[in-house]
């Protein structure tokens, strides 16, 4: 008799936090509905610049790194592959579709050490710094986080994020004799 009633006390304050978090997780889901996640495929197949397995961490609102973004596709936490072509990025979450991001999408891609739920030594995560598709009601910049597995691929991989980015932001080079 001594343990039931604090028991009982636990059980519910455990299912009040229970309730609250499912109800916070419905209504940010509503908020975010809107949102799609990435890009149409290219129809053709680029060659891939870089290839990375990775812990896709979280996708936010950019600069707010503990505000995660319920996005179809990019809602949850997953292992990934990343492939990054001329084209843009391939982001290959576990149990989802295919999410793409072209170059001219893509705003910079850095070091960061938290994202959400996820701390870690410095500069342990990649920031890929994205817009959404122009699709979206405002074109919403955002931030995803990635935890490369392999070290050694994730200065190829930055390297070549930056690359197809500058050339992509670059302006295209007109000949002097089409002017």
């Amino acid at each position: 008799m001594d343990r039931s009633i604090p028991a009982i006390i636990t059980a519910l304050v455990l299912l009040g936090v229970l309730i609250l978090m499912w109800r916070s997780w419905r209504k940010r889901s509503r908020r975010d509905a809107t949102l799609t996640a990435g890009y149409p495929l290219p129809e053709t197949n680029d060659h891939a610049l870089a290839g990375a397995d990775a812990y896709y961490v979280a996708t936010t609102p950019r600069d707010a790194p503990l505000e995660r973004l319920a996005i179809g596709g990019l809602g949850f936490r997953a292992r990934a592959a990343l492939t990054v072509t001329d084209a843009g990025i391939i982001l290959d979450l576990d149990g989802n579709q295919p999410v793409f991001v072209p170059a001219g999408a893509i705003d910079a891609v850095g070091a960061a050490q938290v994202a959400i739920d996820r701390a870690v030594e410095t500069d342990g995560l990649v920031r890929l710094s994205w817009r959404l598709a122009a699709g979206t009601p405002d074109r919403r910049t955002v931030d995803s986080f990635f935890r490369i597995i392999d070290p050694n691929d994730r200065a190829r991989l930055v390297d070549s994020i930056r690359t197809i980015a500058a050339k992509a932001a670059a302006p295209a080079h007109q000949d002097e004799s089409e002017a």
